[in-house]
């Protein structure tokens, strides 16, 4: 399962402490080893290489104790008076809390303004704005849903074991489902055309020497099962030989990129795919980057999806130690920064695409030494790191030249900031923990950051609550910042907690809770909208009066 707070087990997850969102000391740094892809000149030799990189494996594990899952095979998984119609426009509420501007990322509610998407209970409703009635309902043909892409009269859902278009125009109808072998990891929807990565693993497992030689090219490849809005079906391999790319030296899993033109029939995603594996995705407007933290350090694939149809793979390459998550990567100028942790240190390498490979151009170490990363934030040609052991370094770089990363500002304060966000002309927004001296979390913490002077970092403000996570610290979608107002929503373990942020102050508004879980806020006109698994609740956005709810049947 992804580790995202998405219904109540991922919830559970987001607010043990110490789990889900900061890993554990880095791996050792990757060497400097070629990266090129080439593809696979046919099925037979797809299949040698394949066999040959399993009977690695279980020669491996011969050694060592087995790590569980090598072969497993994924599946998609699941994770007052009423305002008049047309009255919200598009500047007047909020949405998804995206890495990028314009780069549309899945989530489990959706909104443009006139209209609620959700799928928070595993079925997707449509809510009208204007009269906060549901109307539409419809039970997704793979059961259970975790997120949805919305464009237009068209949204994209992702279920348990499939993908499913729906039209949005009327009563909330099926388009298209397509079943992928493989398991889901991310999404990103940029000009009504989503990208979805999956990574599949062999099938059925050969767990030694002749069930492996015993493999065909279907059991390596993954298969789909496409039913169209008229009940038509197909099935067969998703992916063909020669359009698999693979490193010198191939795993077992399979990393494929579908494109869908959301405006269209769902079809089979014009696959493309390399022989490699990827967890973490990242998306500029113009490249999709999938990253995968092993041993040896961070492989990074990068893919063109500036243009219309499949995916084009432009490069790999690597950077040494391990990613905290995709705020690690950040795109500007033609650039990829990435920040990862080696264990000892923490470093920012900046890469660049030179033929087909990713190559460092320049690196900064020496973040936190001994401490791990909590926080990243790339703004433009700046960047800010949050490290933490016992105290939070908030670190200010200049990434002005690519060649010359340079950290320029320090800030030391007990606790950690767990995601930074952007709050204003030299203003930067801290969610965490409090902590003792001696590095024991004490509760939430919030914190209103002066970062203008770059080489003199300030805290200007801190909200405190002692106990409790903001859910925020395990899944960046359950944040809301609304600029107009300086109106923060932070859900939490128990309820949803309201602050505004001025100019260098953090003052509380209140508490919404309503007896379930919320998990997701959005601003809609001068509403506040707090969604649970339950429901819906419209407080108004300035005092947090109740206004009305929604209930989910």
């Amino acid at each position: 399962m992804r580790p995202r707070a998405v219904g109540v087990l991922a919830v559970a997850c987001a607010f043990a402490i110490g789990s889900c969102g900061v890993p554990d000391a880095g791996p050792t740094p990757m060497r400097g080893a070629s990266v090129e892809l080439v593809a696979f000149g046919s099925c037979d030799a797809a299949l040698e290489q394949f066999r040959a990189a399993a009977l690695t494996q279980w020669e491996q594990s011969e050694q060592v104790e087995p790590r569980p899952g090598v072969f497993q095979r994924g599946a998609i998984p699941a994770e007052a008076p009423a305002a008049s119609p047309g009255s919200i426009t598009k500047e007047q509420h909020s949405g998804t809390n995206n890495h990028e501007a314009g780069v549309e990322e899945p989530d489990l509610v959706q909104t443009d303004g006139r209209r609620v998407v959700t799928v928070a209970d595993g079925r997707l409703r449509v809510i009208d704005v204007a009269s906060r009635r549901v109307t539409s309902t419809m039970d997704l043909p793979g059961g259970w849903a975790g997120e949805l892409l919305v464009d237009g009269d068209r949204a994209l859902v992702v279920g348990q074991r499939e993908l499913t278009l729906v039209d949005l125009t009327g009563a909330a109808r099926p388009v298209g489902t397509l079943a992928v072998d493989g398991e889901y990891v991310d999404a990103r929807l940029v000009g009504g055309r989503a990208r979805v990565v999956v990574r599949s693993q062999p099938k059925p497992p050969p767990v030694e020497p002749h069930a492996i030689a015993d493999t065909t090219i279907d059991d390596w490849l993954p298969a789909y099962d496409l039913t169209t809005a008229q009940g038509t079906r197909s099935h067969g391999r998703l992916v063909d030989c020669e359009n698999v790319y693979h490193p010198p030296e191939p795993g077992t899993s399979l990393l494929t990129v579908l494109t869908f033109e959301l405006g269209g029939p769902l079809g089979t995603g014009d696959p493309v795919a390399i022989a490699a594996d990827g967890t973490t995705v990242y998306g500029s407007a113009t490249n999709l980057y999938v990253a995968h933290s092993a041993p040896q350090g961070t492989a990074i694939h990068q893919f063109d999806i500036a243009s219309p149809g499949a995916a084009r793979h432009v490069a790999s390459g690597s950077a040494p130690g391990a990613l905290l998550n995709q705020y690690s990567m950040s795109e500007h100028d033609g650039h990829l920064r990435v920040a990862t942790m080696t264990g000892a240190d923490n470093t920012v390498t900046v890469l660049a695409s030179k033929g087909s490979t990713l190559t460092a151009v320049g690196t900064l170490g020496g973040l936190g030494r001994g401490e791990r990363i909590y926080a990243v934030r790339f703004l433009g040609p700046v960047g800010y790191v949050v490290t933490f052991r016992q105290t939070d370094p908030l670190y200010t770089l200049d990434l002005t030249d690519p060649a010359r990363p340079r950290a320029v500002g320090e800030l030391k304060i007990t606790g950690y900031s767990a995601y930074l966000h952007p709050a204003g002309e030299g203003r930067l927004i801290g969610v965490g923990q409090e902590a003792d001296l001696q590095g024991r979390a004490l509760g939430l913490q919030v914190s209103l950051f002066d970062v203008g002077d770059a080489a003199r970092p300030v805290r200007l403000a801190q909200h405190r609550l002692t106990g409790g996570m903001a859910q925020v610290e395990a899944d960046t979608h359950a944040f809301l910042y609304w600029p107009p107002t300086g109106l923060l929503v932070l859900p939490t373990d128990t309820d949803a907690l309201v602050l505004r942020v001025g100019d260098g102050s953090i003052t509380e508004v209140g508490r919404i809770g309503g007896g379930s879980l919320v998990l997701r806020s959005l601003v809609l006109g001068d509403e506040l909208w707090t969604v649970s698994q339950s429901g819906v609740l419209v407080h108004d956005a300035s005092t947090l009066s109740p206004i009305g709810s929604v209930q989910f049947a």
